[in-house]
């Protein structure tokens, strides 16, 4: 079965990341001397690239490249910021909807009785009775509701865009608070979420709601939040023990 390669993935996008530390055995290992000159090894893929390194010094002062799982996880924690961001979009332009809405209340009923009226024909063609639909009744209930309330409602939502936002930035970049942010955040809303899916069931809410359960679940278990599997310690240790230099360190001490 077809295995990807995400070190090698990543390396041909953006590049070999190297560097030479100043310890002679490491340094020997991570160098070579070729006819076109010096090659390092990367610290992701583990190929040599030619040229001078990315930098140098003590071994423990490297950059720590994510490689392998930590690598793939980076992927998926992306798209899910991705996810966020257009989310926190679209809410930003429904609050933009509320607000102009509150603002023009009036005209807005006045036009959509007109329109009402010129569909009023073709619904009776088809037996539709426009006047008890309950998709009119809902519409025509928001014209009733007051100028300070909508605007409550806009606020609420450009609040909400924010976190979305936040956690989308954050994610992107692999920070750890946003990982717990988008845990809270988005756990918050499941209740939500699920007695919505109790009034209309949609595919779209279906599959909104199983995304955002698998993320909760998956960002706990896997980045070992609030204590999960032994903590941010047993973290961090996950991750420099799949650092290249790590690796290579350990097997010049064998």
């Amino acid at each position: 079965m077809f295995k990807r390669d995400w070190d090698r993935r990543t390396c041909a996008k953006r590049g070999h990341t190297t560097y030479a530390p100043s310890e002679p055995d490491l340094r020997e290992r991570l160098h070579a001397a070729t006819a076109l000159g010096d090659a390092w090894r990367c610290l992701r893929c583990g190929d040599f690239a030619l040229g001078d390194p990315d930098g140098s010094g003590p071994a423990e002062n490297a950059p720590l490249v994510p490689r392998g799982k930590a690598l793939r996880d980076l992927f998926i924690l992306r798209f899910l910021a991705v996810e966020r961001v257009l989310r926190g979009v679209l809410i930003i332009l429904a609050a933009w909807a509320v607000w102009k809405f509150s603002n023009s209340q009036n005209a807005v009923r006045d036009l959509f009785d007109q329109d009402l009226t010129t569909f009023k024909p073709v619904a009776d063609h088809f037996h539709y009775d426009l006047d008890h639909s309950p998709v009119v009744d809902t519409i025509r209930k928001t014209f009733d509701y007051k100028h300070n309330t909508l605007v409550i409602v806009a606020v609420a939502l450009l609040a909400y865009a924010l976190i979305e936002l936040v956690e989308g930035v954050g994610l992107w970049l692999g920070r750890r608070w946003a990982e717990y942010l988008t845990v809270i955040a988005t756990a918050a809303f499941l209740p939500l979420e699920g007695y919505e899916l109790t009034e209309h069931v949609t595919a779209f809410k279906i599959g909104t709601l199983a995304l955002n359960v698998l993320a909760v679940l998956w960002i706990l278990v896997s980045k070992r939040l609030f204590g999960l599997r032994g903590g941010v310690e047993a973290f961090e240790a996950e991750r420099h023990s799949a650092s290249f230099l790590e690796v290579e360190t350990s097997a010049g001490t064998v």
